[in-house]
């Protein structure tokens, strides 16, 4: 299989995504879906530690989880086998690309729950010049109720503070600025977001703000497998073993290379 025999990127989608912090990728990952598909059947069959499942009461349950690449077989097939380590490189420009996570999301119809607007970068425990992610639906969703993101934020130069869905701070020490309340005052920004088919992709920066819209009224599911991934330069950032993942069996120290089994290179492929 490969995706970028299907969509080359041009110099205009990676002019996009460096200068919006995020681009869509129609068609990228199409020969991928009924492989991730499989795969998130798999996963919700039998989930890991990390499950991070939300079940508001009167709505349908929204399933997350983490990190499983390694353990579902179309998980691993998709991170090894697939084009996405080239598709990072040029995007970010890298020499050498890494796999940082995968994340899985599951909104059944009818889900109420909003992903609120956030960056990443502040919850993961990776900086570096180079960062990507991938949003993959594997099922169709329109604009209404796809990824939302903030063109140009990748290039505030701040990190909001973190916090989790149910609005208390996810580090008790954290003085960063809070995150802007976007919703109140979407006149002042422009707001990427796209109708997608199955195979699509958006990709983003760690450090663009990003959320997504409730599903209320939907008539279909909304799977979602979201690959992350680091270029050049990747340091660990200990964040205490509070962040998302929290990767908490690392030996690494604040500021070491990103290295170890849990990150393969993917790029340059390896013989």
């Amino acid at each position: 299989m490969s995706s970028t025999e299907l969509t080359p990127l041009s110099a205009s989608q990676i002019a996009a995504f460096r200068r919006y912090g995020a681009v869509l990728l129609r068609g990228a990952f199409a020969p991928w879906v009924d492989t991730l598909r499989a795969g998130i059947d798999r996963l919700m069959a039998d989930p890991s530690p990390l499950e991070r499942s939300y079940k508001p009461e009167g709505s349908a349950p929204f399933f997350q989880d983490l990190c499983n690449w390694q353990r579902i077989p179309e998980f691993r097939t998709f991170v090894e086998r697939s084009d996405i380590g080239l598709l990072a490189a040029q995007l970010m420009g890298a020499h050498q690309v890494r796999f940082f996570h995968d994340h899985v999301l599951v909104k059944e119809p009818g889900t109420s729950l909003v992903t609120p607007w956030h960056q990443d970068l502040p919850y993961y425990c990776a900086r570096g010049p180079q960062t990507v992610s991938f949003w993959i639906p594997l099922d169709p969703v329109p604009a209404a109720n796809a990824l939302e993101c903030v063109a140009g934020s990748h290039k505030w130069g701040r990190d909001h503070k973190p916090m989790r869905f149910d609005g208390t701070p996810l580090y008790a020490d954290d003085d960063s600025k809070p995150m802007p309340d976007i919703d109140a005052n979407r006149e002042n920004y422009r707001i990427l977001a796209w109708d997608m088919a199955p195979g699509d992709a958006v990709a983003f920066d760690f450090g663009t703000i990003h959320g997504a819209a409730a599903t209320i009224g939907a008539i279909d599911r909304r799977r979602v497998f979201s690959a992350r991934l680091v270029g050049d330069d990747a340091r660990f950032a200990d964040r205490g073993g509070k962040g998302s993942p929290p990767f908490s069996h690392l030996a690494l120290q604040d500021g070491d290379p990103l290295i170890g089994d849990d990150f393969p290179v993917l790029h340059p492929a390896r013989a």
